[in-house]
């Protein structure tokens, strides 16, 4: 982490340096640890936030690929730029959003999870892209796995940081023994100020990158390279069988994780811990991601891309199964161990698919990717919020728990379809892109 500060080896350029700090700032925010109780203490019931996370994977699927053609096209500062100032919109949202306010705070959730998959679509890719190209060819592949090793630490870090401080911003009872009171109304929104001062900062740290080299042509011409560059790097990806195992194994096993990581907090309060150590667990989960690089960088050395997935499927599932009783205090285990996962296959995913583009479609290839996890993500989030509102007519207040309990068998069988169908499947049964 030293090296980033110093501006030593691959951070001695300024967009690799400024890229960990962007992403660390943009990604870590005070709001995940009580995400689900935020919006359902706002007045939203638990199966209108699942669904919240179906608009906010409808904006990704409408933005994420063009997005990253025009960030080859047009240049990835300008829209990281973009980005950071529609996540400053999108906090300010959610700060004047109305309690209870029916029909009114639904739309303005709505927007807010429209734009917010906005952002996302327009800085996925774009940030590694501006990075990773502003580093020395020579030596290129081993400067990345650095960059991203830190980059990773620094999310780790900045999580623990944000973990603990969202819930204790949220929950404010601990001050109560010294005299301090503040109102609920009041303490719900502090996580949400953390993360709008963090956007403004990320408006100013986007600012100051250098552009990459970038086609220059008219308007038109760029339109029609943009249009033809998401064709051509989406037929790649999904016909180049190497890159199409690594893009649809990573998604099936990061959208049942971030699935969860988005309801841990309903979670956590139905195996009984108290609202106030949230951002503690989520702190904690940070302090362990910090070790998952090594980790990550570990196993892709020793095993094949598929045999990474292979491993993080199986931990997936056996995370889930024991997630489903719902044992307090006990559960903490298994929810941990399925949000690691995140961080093991995004590293996986990443490093192999940098591997396979060429820089003129890197951000476009990182974006198909984007956009296949996070549609991924999002028929996963619609799946289990209609799952929710069929257990309620039959399990009514456990419907909860017994939706983590079917879900268990559905995701099972998705894995091993996919592992199926990946061993079956060899590399000259699928043509590669002209």
């Amino acid at each position: 982490m030293s090296s980033v500060l110093d501006c030593s080896g691959p951070f001695a350029h300024r967009n690799p340096r400024l890229y960990v700090y962007f992403t660390t700032l943009y990604n870590a925010r005070a709001y995940y640890p009580v995400l689900a109780i935020f919006f359902t203490d706002l007045g939203l019931t638990l199966e209108r936030f699942v669904f919240l996370n179906l608009m906010w994977a409808l904006a990704i699927f409408a933005l994420e690929v063009p997005s990253g053609a025009m960030a080859d096209t047009i240049g990835r500062k300008k829209l990281l730029v973009f980005a950071s100032c529609i996540m400053v919109v999108e906090m300010l949202i959610l700060l004047i959003a109305p309690k209870n306010g029916g029909a009114l705070l639904f739309a303005l959730c709505i927007l807010n999870r429209v734009l917010s998959g906005a952002s996302e679509a327009a800085a996925s890719g774009a940030d590694e892209a501006i990075a990773y190209d502003a580093l020395p060819e020579e030596g290129r592949e081993d400067a990345w796995d650095g960059v991203m090793s830190a980059a990773m630490r620094w999310r780790s870090v900045g999580f623990f940081i944000t973990m603990i401080l969202g819930g204790l911003l949220y929950d404010t009872a601990w001050l109560a023994p010294v005299g301090l009171h503040i109102p609920p109304e009041v303490s719900h929104r502090l996580p949400i100020a953390v993360v709008f001062v963090q956007a403004i900062a990320c408006v100013f740290i986007t600012l100051r990158l250098d552009e990459t080299p970038y086609s220059h042509a008219d308007l038109g011409q760029r339109c029609r390279s943009a249009f033809r560059l998401t064709l051509k790097t989406a037929k790649m990806a999904f016909t180049t069988r190497n890159i199409a195992v690594i893009i649809v194994g990573g998604l099936l096993i990061d959208s049942v994780a971030r699935n969860f990581a988005t309801i841990t907090s309903e979670y956590y309060r139905l195996i009984q811990i108290p609202e106030w150590s949230f951002g503690l667990l989520g702190a904690l989960s940070g302090a362990i991601g910090f070790f998952v690089p090594s980790l990550a960088r570990y196993l892709n050395v020793r095993f094949s891309p598929l045999g990474v997935l292979g491993i993080a499927a199986g931990v997936t599932i056996l995370s889930l199964s024991l997630l489903a009783p719902a044992w307090p205090w006990f559960g903490l285990l298994p929810a941990m161990s399925l949000m690691t996962m995140l961080g093991l296959v995004g590293f996986t995913v990443s490093r192999h698919l940098h591997a396979s583009a060429d820089s003129s479609q890197r951000a476009t290839l990182l974006s198909v990717r984007g956009l296949a996890f996070n549609l991924g993500y999002g028929s996963f989030s619609l799946a289990f919020s209609m799952l929710l509102a069929a257990m309620r007519k039959t399990a009514g207040d456990d419907a909860f728990r017994a939706a983590l309990l079917w879900q268990l068998p559905f995701v099972a069988v998705m894995i091993a379809t996919f592992f199926i169908w990946a061993r079956l499947t060899k590399p000259r049964e699928i043509a590669s892109a002209d």
